[in-house]
């Protein structure tokens, strides 16, 4: 398994490479190595690389949530009543487990994680927040923060 990449291992190709990818990852080939400046061998030699590297973690689908009944976003501030690593660790093994769950950050802040949390409407984030999160180990306290609208999104 190739070694991880770093920023400075990436040269202009490769960072054009992965800005077109961020930008439209369904290219083919042919068209990446066009937008690129390659010809197709050396792009998908590139390609690869970045792939293996961990680079381009994956490809995936951008999906309107509003569409799937998903349009209400809340980010919670989380407290724990215990930071050393194992409370950490598990607090992390178990906050990956839930899926309304789209986003999770350590914060060096007066409370120990933010959440972004997607939920049909408030009723249902009630829910999550009192029989999920709240129950998550080592949690103390919970804040929550509604969104009214979203100005901007990765990949939105």
């Amino acid at each position: 398994m190739e070694k991880a990449a770093k920023a400075g291992d990436l040269d202009e190709f490769d960072n054009r490479l992965v800005a077109a990818l961020v930008k439209d990852g369904r290219m083919t080939v042919t068209d990446l190595a066009e937008a690129v400046g390659l010809s197709k061998t050396p792009t998908q030699m590139r390609l690869r690389r970045l792939i293996a590297s961990g680079v381009i973690r994956g490809f995936r689908a951008i999906v309107d949530p509003a569409k799937l009944g998903l349009d209400h976003v809340a980010f919670a501030e989380v407290k724990l009543s215990d930071t050393r690593e194992a409370a950490l660790r598990a607090f992390n093994d178990a906050v990956r487990r839930i899926p309304e769950v789209e986003e999770c950050h350590m914060i060096a802040s007066s409370f120990d994680y933010l959440l972004k949390v997607r939920t049909a409407d408030i009723r249902r984030y009630r829910i999550v927040l009192g029989e999920k999160i709240s129950s998550l180990p080592h949690v103390e306290s919970t804040s929550t923060f509604v969104a009214m609208e979203t100005v901007k999104e990765r990949g939105g």
